[in-house]
């Protein structure tokens, strides 16, 4: 019986062994979101692991955030892109003033998704807060600055047409959370709402002005803002949350792979605002694709 349970015990031994491999040389799934800075972080990411010898699975852009996220905590792709100011959603903490800290809003994060079987990586010090801008023209005739100001222009009936997202117009961290601080609300008449997350798309509309478009949603790192003549309306209140971007994987994929962090870490490091807003820009205004966008910056990386 000794020699038998040794022959059983060591079968299953290397049954173990042959599963530990191949689960060793699955692709690491990469993902992002749908829109600029996704294509442009999540390229970073995908190619710096293939360059250290990790096998990729490319599934970039996947759509928008509750996709993505979705996607990640149900094992369906293991690792992408995303910012430490979604967690006021994330874990219904909407109303904290934690995430009005960068150092504060990562930790918290970082600790509830520990729970969730997840690890946040170094963020970005770029802040990808969300934001509501103008067109020049308009800024410069009625002195628009800030979002207070934008509040008394349309108190006084100025024609407004603002172009956004579906995530932008609904999630109560963008728009409501603009509208109830600064005591303004837009008629349906008044928005374009784009499917997407794409500000690419919402600036165009802007830029262009179509359907009437003199507004768009943007984030703070847009590359496309100056070419397009886009003036930034201050958030005086401190409405919006810090928007770090952050690589999160899966823990387990992390163990297999804790190379993972070194090859990262200092990619994000190097990602500060005018950096960010930069490689956003080649993408969005100079119509470079991405993957070599990505390539570029990673060849330019400090060793």
């Amino acid at each position: 019986m000794s020699a038998t349970f040794s022959r059983v015990a060591a079968l299953a031994a290397g049954s173990l062994l042959t599963l530990a491999v191949a689960q060793a040389q699955d692709p690491v799934v990469v993902a992002s979101k749908i829109d600029t800075e996704g294509s442009v972080l999540g390229q970073l990411i995908l190619q710096r692991l293939e360059a250290g010898g990790i096998r990729v699975e490319d599934r970039l852009q996947l759509g928008a955030t509750s996709i993505v996220r979705e996607a990640l905590l149900a094992g369906e792709i293991d690792l992408y892109p995303e910012y430490t100011g979604n967690g006021a959603f994330f874990f219904d903490m909407a109303d904290s003033d934690v995430w009005h800290d960068a150092e504060a809003a990562f930790e918290t994060v970082r600790e509830r998704d520990a729970e969730n079987g997840l690890a946040w990586l170094a963020p970005a010090s770029a802040n990808n807060t969300w934001a509501m801008s103008v067109r020049g023209d308009l800024a410069r005739e009625h002195d628009l600055a800030s979002l207070e100001d934008l509040a008394d222009y349309l108190a006084e009936g100025g024609e407004f047409k603002f172009a956004a997202s579906a995530e932008f117009v609904e999630s109560p961290q963008a728009l409501p959370a603009f509208q109830e601080a600064y005591g303004f609300e837009l008629s349906d008449d008044q928005l374009l709402v784009l499917s997407g997350g794409n500000t690419a798309s919402t600036m165009r509309a802007a830029a262009q002005q179509t359907s009437g478009v003199n507004a768009a949603m943007t984030y703070g790192t847009d590359g496309g803002l100056n070419a397009l003549d886009l003036v930034v309306l201050e958030d005086t209140l401190g409405v919006q949350p810090v928007y770090q971007p952050a690589p999160v994987v899966r823990r387990e994929v992390l163990e297999t792979y804790p190379e993972i962090e070194t090859l990262l870490e200092p990619i994000f490091a190097e990602l500060d605002l005018a950096t960010l807003q930069r490689l956003n820009g080649d993408v969005a205004v100079n119509g470079r694709d991405p993957r070599d966008v990505a390539a570029d910056f990673l060849a330019d990386l400090p060793e």
